[in-house]
This record gives structure tokens, sequence and C-alpha cells, in this order.
């Protein structure tokens, strides 16, 4: 690919304009990056120079960013972290490579992390470094190879491997209906509904498989993680809609009750997904064949 040199500013210059929208001051900028005011004045003048446009607003001695050079900002900072990212993995990478992956905190710690010791096990030299993230991942601008995440696999520019679908129930503590476990999914419209931020049309999915027609707006509380969720339906905030193996033990002992006798196939499964431009990384080649084997629809979330 051959780029104008007017298009490829030099770090220096744009590691001065990213420090200057977020430091406030040329003074701190220098001390930041170890220049004198002048210099950083300097590198200024030469992005601007080469850009062709008005970046710094220059009132007296203060100077402070343009509209459309706060605009550019935001897209060379995410730049700025990818190439520092990068040349970090360069410098710390293994013999085997390294894999960044990004996680759903419950399903990380429930699914994978009891079966990584196998991988690597099988595969010492790869390094896997993980992330949680609860919001959409977008490869373009995170330094992720991969992720896990749940949804429908129609993330743009990605494969996907199907690791587990997951089977829901309406769940409560015993004190929010006074044991009566009579309650129907029409009943269930009248009770707080618990919602999961990563799942928001869980409930309206669940009322229409239960045959319940419902066209308003669901009220309720929004949690972000189902460990905070969890806890709300414990302590009687309201119902859950949750995924069976996590509350199974809850069940069991009593701390919470299913308010259907079934638990139903939610919309959407738990995939690894990748970019296509990374689909060769051999680092990724191995984890997901190696991931490919758990799989199964046999097999068994852990207890």
């Amino acid at each position: 690919m051959s780029t104008s040199r007017r298009f490829l500013p030099s770090i220096s210059s744009l590691r001065a304009l990213e420090a200057l929208d977020r430091l406030g001051s040329a003074s701190a900028v220098a001390e930041e990056l170890n220049l004198t005011q002048s210099a950083v004045s300097r590198q200024l003048q030469t992005l601007e120079t080469q850009m062709g446009i008005d970046l710094i607003q220059r009132d007296r001695k203060r100077l402070s960013l343009t509209a459309s050079a706060q605009d550019y900002v935001i897209e060379i900072r995410q730049a700025l972290n990818q190439i520092a990212q990068a040349s970090l993995r360069l410098q710390v990478a293994p013999v085997g490579g390294t894999l960044n992956l990004a996680i759903l905190p419950t399903f990380g710690m429930r699914w994978l992390m009891p079966r990584l010791p196998e991988f690597s096990r099988l595969h010492p030299d790869v390094t896997i470094n993980m992330s949680t993230q609860l919001r959409p991942f977008n490869f373009a601008t995170e330094p992720f190879d991969a992720a896990i995440h749940f949804g429908i696999p129609n993330w743009p520019d990605t494969d996907a491997l199907m690791l587990k679908k997951e089977r829901v129930l309406p769940v409560c503590a015993p004190s929010l209906i006074q044991q009566n476990l009579n309650v129907s999914p029409q009943q269930l419209l009248r009770l707080p509904l618990l919602h999961i931020q990563t799942r928001p049309n869980a409930w309206q999915d669940w009322f229409k498989e239960m045959g319940v027609e419902n066209e308003a707006p669901l009220a309720g509380t929004l949690y972000d993680q189902f460990s905070t969720i969890t806890q709300a339906a414990l302590h009687g905030l309201g119902v859950a809609l949750m995924p069976e193996y996590l509350i199974e033990q809850d069940l069991a002992t009593g701390r919470l009750i299913a308010l259907s006798p079934t638990a139903i196939e939610a919309k959407g499964a738990y995939y690894l997904v990748w970019p296509r431009n990374k689909s060769r990384d051999q680092s990724l080649m191995e984890f997901r064949h190696w991931l490919a084997s758990k799989a199964q629809p046999e097999d068994d979330l852990p207890r």
C-alpha cells in the first residue's frame, strides 16, 4: 500500500496533539514527552503545515484544539494505542506467539477457565492474554485477536465457532412470592423483573415462547453482569431470567426457586469470534482447533 506522506504524520507530532487534548496545556505536554515547550510548539506547527489545516487555537500563551482537531485526535488516540500494544506484543511475544482474547466474565470463569489447563499443557508456547468485555467488541479499534461473546453470529467481517447454547429459567427468592409456586407466566408480568444488559430481549423472547402476548415495554432494573443480577434475585429484588447452569446450586439449596417447570433454549449462543484477516494466525488456529473439541453438545457446563 502506497500512501502520500501528507497523510502519514510523524508519531512525535501526533503524540504532541493527543497529549495536548488530554492534558490541556503545552507545559504539561512538554513535561510528559520530555521536551521543551518550544519543541512541542514546533511539532504542532509541523503537523498543521503537513495537514494543511488549523488544528490549534492560540490564545496568548494558551493552546487548545480546534473542533476538527478534537474529532481527529479521537481516532489518532486509538491508532497510537494500537501501535503501542503491537510494539509491546512484539517485544514480549514468546516463541509460540500470543493470543489476545476478550471474554465474558461469568462464562469465562465458569466455562473457559476450567478447560484452559489442558490447552496450556498441549500448547505451552502459546500465551493467552484475557480481558473481560461486556459491550460489543470492535476488532478494528481494539487490540483483540478473538473474543468469546454471546449472540447471533452476524458480526461483520468475522468467522465464528459456536461453543454453547443457553437454557434459561425465571427464578426468584422465596420471599418474593411467599412460597406461592403456582405463578403463571402471565402473572410474572406483575412482578418486578430483573434484566441483564447483554440480553436486552431475553424477557420478551421468554414471554413469547410461553404464549404470553405483551407489546408494552417491560419495566424493571438493569444489571451488567450475572454475578450482580444473581445477588439481586437472592435478596428478593425481583425475578431474574437465568442460565440454568448458573443457578443449579441456589435452586438445590432453596435460596432461589424456579417459576417455570422447564428451562427453554435462549436465542443466541456463546461463540468464539475472530476477524477474518486473522484466520491464519498460528496461535489463533491452535486455540480454535482445540476449543472446537470442547464445544460438543453433550459436553455439560462445569458445576
